[in-house]
């Protein structure tokens, strides 16, 4: 293997963390404000909010480190995908920006029910655009030399309306579990009903996604059916079901850490099936992860200031959730 494409691995694994760390941690947020219109006015929105308040915003540092990798280290990649899906990328901007400034201006108000409303809606949105991104790049983009040479509404399919609406129950089950960890009596109990409704919703929009991948136009059908794909795919299923019966056990004994730990397992098997269907490509069908990566000196350079940095951010991130641990209640933390 040539240097520069072990690097283009690297960059790829550091991205591939960078999205993934965003999904779990701005995914809970997110999933919370879903949730939010059916909580309780009052006590248990307050509490509710503050379970994230002292995190929030910097979740959404993934984000931030996920975009401008790619932007970076695979820039063919950017410059293809961006125009693919710029309509349901900038409705997740608006989303994240209503959430955003509903967070600040509800404790500033009073008029709490707009806030309340554009905290909600936005959060929804913000989801489903992920999730239409990530169909819409699954279910192939055209491409023409080194462009985008798509229309401006291919993003949009019964695959990524289906893939929009599973990260959407996705979060939800997530901000459940969430608030089962951080809270305790009446709003905790409401989320252990959440979780139970979100966890089946969640199972089935995974069924749902798995069974339709294959089936989209690319060679996903014979890396999942066919050996050796189909041996080394085999334990990724098996696991989503161990961890769904696990799920189900943990929440029959009202455990508080487990079903968020358990929920978190399910997205990670997930996102490595994902990766296992789109591995080598950027650009399914089209670019792969060597074809896009940019010059091997830079990606070197770039390499250098992610190596300084990244473990500044999960150091950071990992003090934060220390020091603002333990039960939430409406007026704060215990």
């Amino acid at each position: 293997m040539a240097p520069n494409d072990t690097l283009s691995l690297i960059w790829a694994g550091i991205i591939a963390l960078a999205v993934f760390g965003y999904v779990v941690m701005d995914g809970f947020d997110l999933g919370l404000g879903i949730l939010f219109p059916w909580f309780a006015k009052g006590e248990h929105r307050n509490t509710a909010v503050n379970t994230i308040a002292p995190v929030w915003d910097g979740n959404e540092t993934w984000l931030v480190l996920g975009g401008g990798g790619l932007f970076a280290a695979f820039p063919l990649a950017y410059a293809v995908l961006m125009p693919a899906v710029y309509t349901p990328l900038i409705a997740m901007l608006l989303g994240l920006v209503f959430r955003g400034v509903a967070f600040e201006y509800r404790a500033r108000t009073t008029r709490l029910w707009v806030w309340d409303a554009a905290f909600a809606f936005g959060s929804t949105m913000a989801a489903f655009s992920q999730g239409v991104i990530l169909g819409a790049i699954l279910q192939g983009v055209k491409v023409s030399g080194r462009a985008y040479a798509g229309g401006w509404w291919d993003w949009l399919s019964p695959f990524s309306i289906l893939t929009g609406v599973s990260v959407v129950v996705g979060y939800a089950l997530l901000g459940a579990c969430w608030l089962i960890y951080r809270t305790e009596g009446g709003l905790q109990d409401q989320a252990f009903r959440m979780a139970k409704l979100a966890g089946v919703a969640t199972l089935v929009a995974v069924v749902a996604v798995s069974l339709a991948t294959p089936f989209l136009n690319h060679d996903y059908f014979s890396r999942w059916f066919t050996a050796p794909g189909l041996y080394l795919g085999a334990p990724v299923p098996i696991l989503v079901a161990v961890c769904s019966l696990l799920f189900v056990r943990a929440l029959a004994r009202r455990a508080e850490l487990q079903p968020f730990l358990l929920a978190l397992a399910i997205f990670l098997l997930s996102f490595i099936g994902l990766g296992f269907s789109m591995f080598p490509w950027l650009v399914p069908g089209e670019v792969t992860i060597f074809q896009a990566a940019t010059a091997e000196n830079s990606q070197v350079f770039m390499l250098i200031g992610v190596g300084i940095m990244l473990p500044i951010i999960i150091a950071y991130t990992a003090y934060a959730y220390w020091v603002f641990r333990g039960k939430v209640g409406h007026e704060g933390y215990h």
